[in-house]
């Protein structure tokens, strides 16, 4: 799959947001990467071995101050991983949609841990 196909699935993730949840996201910037850089896994504490389709980096909405400016939060989307991992186009365009669900959780100050309670994984 072409990068730009690969981008068109998160668009269409990010499309798919109901516009409350959407207007959250004015200071989130969404990349998609090849796969995770060395900074990457260790920021998330992996192994180089191990798999991770995107990950999260800013200060969630609940722990932020109103007064408080603070840079873009990012989501980054990893392709090859997620290619790799689920090889028909509708495993494929089910699971960029989970993974770009599970990062804006983060950004709504949902851990992995209430994630694994509320059954997203």
């Amino acid at each position: 799959m072409t990068s730009d196909e690969f981008e068109q699935l998160v668009v269409e993730a990010l499309e798919e947001l109901p516009s409350a949840f959407a207007s959250y996201l004015d200071n989130v910037e969404i990349i998609v990467e090849r796969r995770p850089r060395r900074a990457h896994r260790r920021a998330l504490g992996i192994k180089p071995w191990q798999s991770v389709y995107g990950m999260y980096e800013g200060v969630p909405l609940t722990e932020r101050e109103q007064s408080l400016i603070v840079t873009p939060d990012t989501i980054v989307i990893f392709q090859e991983p997620l290619e790799r991992d689920f090889r028909t186009a509708g495993q494929l365009r089910e699971q960029v949609r989970r993974t770009v669900l599970h990062e804006i959780a983060h950004v709504f100050g949902i851990s992995d841990e209430r994630l694994h309670e509320l059954g997203a994984y």
